[in-house]
């Protein structure tokens, strides 16, 4: 559908309204919690609380993920430069991963959603998949192996680029400064080993939300190849406590965002209730959490037709 024909320039504004000060809020706020979780596991240092710290943290590599993609869109802050330096350098590199080189990969997703060109749709493809897939998918991304992949895959990106300036944006050098700088903090805090905490989540409990993230949006979707968003892209209702960890700073409003690319995260849920408010929401249904989510996604074991047999 045509958004422009129901939603007008003047009502439009109203969401796709920029602020330094939200955008400044959203990005200390992650790294307070980070500090939080980090205070929480030195005072009650035991496997527990580590485990927990682990799999919350997970969860912050996925709010700098939803953060970054604003950055990328030049959404979160009001100005280009602000949203180049703080994506890079607060958000991006702490997960390992660059603002310019993600939103040039990003926006051919938003040009081909809908269609077989889109890149993105091996993350999500093959859904729904068996309940045998998809923990088989679980122990690889719980044991590292998901999070090796990914490592070396920037591993090898950094080789190509490890020759560049050292304050290009693209340069190993960046990844190296920010994350020296997060084990020298705790090291001067008295806890240097608990900075080891944040590579375990990226290995482990990131690439398992992440994957949640990624199937969410557009996994088993009405129709993946319809280039209606309503079709092709889900948004979700959550709980306070999987905003902890699936869906950081409206990230499961990710239906209008394909509506509307440039509402920045902190305008996402109302712009929702205002296109539902629309009518355009009648035939769209919002599965309520992701347990809800899981059993759409993940089907028995005993209905192998519905899914695909490749899913691994």
């Amino acid at each position: 559908m045509n958004l422009d024909d129901v939603v007008t320039r003047e009502e439009m504004s109203v969401y796709t309204q920029r602020s330094d000060l939200k955008a400044t809020a959203a990005v200390a706020f992650n790294w307070a919690f980070i500090a939080a979780i980090f205070y929480g596991v030195a005072l009650w240092p035991n496997p527990l609380t580590v485990l927990v710290g682990i799999a919350l943290l997970g969860g912050r590599h996925l709010a700098f993920a939803a953060l970054m993609h604003d950055c990328g869109h030049h959404t979160l802050f009001t100005t280009a430069k602000a949203n180049d330096i703080v994506g890079q350098w607060l958000c991006s590199y702490p997960i390992l991963s660059d603002v310019h080189r993600y939103a040039r990969g990003h926006q051919r997703h938003h040009v081909h959603a809908g269609t077989t060109e889109d890149p993105d749709l091996p993350n999500y493809q093959s859904y729904p998949i068996t309940k045998v897939s998809f923990r088989r998918k679980i122990v690889r991304d719980l044991t590292a192996q998901t999070g090796w992949k990914a490592l070396r895959a920037t591993g090898r990106r950094g080789r190509t680029e490890i020759v560049q300036a050292p304050w290009n944006g693209n340069s190993l050098a960046g990844h190296v400064l920010v994350h020296g700088a997060m084990f020298g903090v705790l090291a001067l805090a008295g806890h240097p080993l608990l900075y080891f905490m944040w590579p375990a989540a990226f290995l482990t409990s990131y690439m398992l939300i992440a994957r949640l993230r990624q199937v969410a949006e557009h996994g088993a979707v009405p129709d993946l190849f319809d280039l209606d968003p309503r079709a092709n892209t889900r948004t979700i209702y959550v709980r306070w406590w999987e905003k902890l960890f699936v869906a950081p700073f409206n990230l499961n409003y990710h239906l209008e965002h394909h509506f509307r690319a440039n509402v920045p995260c902190y305008n996402l849920k109302a712009f929702h209730f205002f296109l539902k408010g629309k009518g355009i929401y009648r035939e769209t249904h919002f599965p309520m959490g992701y347990g809800e989510l899981l059993r759409q996604v993940v089907i028995s074991d005993a209905e192998p037709a519905a899914a695909t047999a490749s899913a691994n």
